[in-house]
């Protein structure tokens, strides 16, 4: 008997820990993964069916919900203002993002926060600019395109070539339609602002999400 009892004790441990972890089961981090945009060597076709079965939500299609629009040409702020005024006021533009198209050059993307008022979307170019004036650390190089693209957005170029919102499905299904929208990705109901990573389709990407020629001079 003074051998079973160890035993005995040992699977009586077990069973008490597998019953607490049903009864208590751990909750999941709450650390998401969640991104939007294309993949990285996606075919662009397969990114648009994607972007358009994202947004049916069959739980809830009239929950708000974030997104990413991509255009089919970069539009100026202006022209991003009327597009996003005629969906009502209760639509949120939360973040612009600026690229400043030079033939054969990658230049960078800039994302701006923007508040939930018309008058910070029309600033937003300006803090773009801000952002490309700081002395850069890296090669002349990029210097020279930081410098070239904060100027062309001081000028208020058609440099935005995605934004972030918060809309509802029907929402979202009315900016897909607009003619000057390419696609609009949206996240699950339960996705948490700021924990998503996000990158626009840009307009030059025809066949595959890769980045283009860098040769050319700012």
């Amino acid at each position: 008997m003074r051998r079973v009892l160890p035993w005995a004790s040992v699977a009586i441990l077990v069973l008490a820990v597998l019953l607490a972890g049903v009864l208590h089961p751990v909750r999941p981090a709450s650390v998401r993964s969640d991104a939007l945009g294309p993949d990285s060597g996606e075919l662009v076709a397969d990114y648009l069916t994607r972007a358009a079965e994202s947004l049916d939500d069959p739980v809830d299609p009239d929950a708000p919900r974030w997104a990413l629009v991509s255009f089919t040409a970069p539009l100026d702020v202006g022209a991003v203002a009327d597009l996003t005024a005629e969906l009502g006021a209760e639509m949120r533009v939360a973040q612009v993002l600026f690229r400043v198209p030079i033939d054969r050059v990658q230049t960078p993307l800039v994302t701006v926060a923007v508040p939930q008022n018309p008058e910070a979307l029309r600033r937003a170019p300006a803090v773009a600019v801000g952002r490309l004036q700081i002395p850069a650390s890296g090669n002349d190089r990029a210097a020279r395109v930081a410098s070239a693209s904060a100027h062309r957005l001081a000028e208020g170029c058609a440099c935005v070539v995605g934004l972030v919102v918060r809309a509802t499905g029907a929402q979202l299904h009315t900016l897909e339609s607009a003619p000057a929208v390419r696609a609009v990705e949206a996240l699950p109901t339960d996705a948490v602002a700021g924990r998503f990573a996000v990158s626009p389709l840009l307009p030059e990407q025809v066949e595959v999400v890769a980045p283009g020629p860098d040769d050319g001079e700012p």
